[in-house]
């Protein structure tokens, strides 16, 4: 990475990080992704069952790997092969697992989290059930406001994940969201974290690098 790339990445990494501590939420800012995955096999306890939310960002460090080797149960619902019974199964234990892992469409520089989904298990997973949440974030992901937020998710986020899920709505087409009425939309549900929901323990990890979507 060119140093005047990771220079500015760090200061909007550590700037986002000081505002989410603010708001009560547990964060930290990592410029590699082995420093990450050192943190992250510290505070996941061997015998957690691990719940995955489905994330591009997850899945390139490797973690799940890694923790399924040394014995962690991983429930995984975007395993290939699994039934829509199987699915379902495992969107619903994730709400009660050991640990909770996710990504986020946007983090914002006053420290707000900001999520859209589909069916809605990624974002109740983050906010009660789980004994802990990890979210782990690119610092593509960090803007200024709510509102470049949302923009974020019209633009960048929602259509490229219609693209990578086969979804057959307008903004495959267009690239950026034309507010689709259609079955398969999977922009449904926004939430907005402005604090650190009271009774979830809760970790935002920032890594100096432009990961997912």
């Amino acid at each position: 990475m060119d140093q005047n790339v990771k220079w500015h990445g760090e200061v909007l990494g550590k700037r986002a990080v000081e505002a989410l501590r603010k708001n009560n939420f547990n964060a930290d800012f990592f410029n590699t992704k082995e420093e990450l995955i050192k943190k992250l096999l510290e505070i996941i306890p061997e015998k957690d069952t691990i719940g995955v939310g489905g994330s591009t960002t997850v899945q390139s460090l490797g973690i799940l790997e890694i923790l399924s080797k040394r014995g962690n149960i991983i429930l995984d619902h975007n395993k290939p092969g699994l039934s829509p019974e199987d699915v379902l199964e495992l969107r619903k234990k994730q709400l009660t697992c050991d640990t909770f892992i996710a990504g986020s469409n946007a983090i914002t520089l006053d420290g707000k989290i900001i999520n859209t989904d589909g069916v809605g298990n990624r974002v109740a997973s983050m906010i009660f059930g789980p004994k802990q949440v990890i979210l782990i974030s690119g610092i593509n992901k960090i803007v200024k406001d709510e509102e470049e937020a949302r923009k974020r998710i019209r633009t960048i986020a929602a259509p490229i994940n219609n693209k990578r899920l086969n979804k057959p709505n307008p903004c495959t087409v267009t690239g950026e969201c034309m507010d689709c009425q259609g079955p398969t939309r999977i922009c449904n549900i926004t939430t907005i974290l402005m604090k650190r929901p009271s009774l979830t323990p809760f970790s935002v990890f920032i890594i100096n690098e432009q990961l997912g979507f």
